[in-house]
């Protein structure tokens, strides 16, 4: 078991997602904001290693954020 230990996973976090060109996405610069297809109590997916994992919800408490985890997705079978 504490081969385990050594494992690194990269966890991320997708709050939603758009559709840019790329004209436009080479015309921004610093402070730009990129408007998401997603709203702010809608669930957000948590990839583990780019691959999903889990849906959750975003915490805010004062400078912290944090994502809650909801409901975990079933695996794909080719990893079963």
């Amino acid at each position: 078991m504490a081969k385990i230990d050594e494992v690194n996973c990269d966890i991320s976090v997708v709050l939603g997602s758009t559709a840019v060109p790329v004209h436009q996405l080479l015309r921004m610069g610093r402070g730009a904001i990129i408007e998401l297809e997603a709203g702010e109590e809608d669930e957000v997916v948590i990839l583990a290693n780019n691959m999903p994992v889990a849906k959750g919800s975003v915490l805010i408490n004062g400078n912290s954020i944090a994502v809650s985890v909801n409901r975990l997705l079933p695996r794909p079978t080719t990893l079963r």
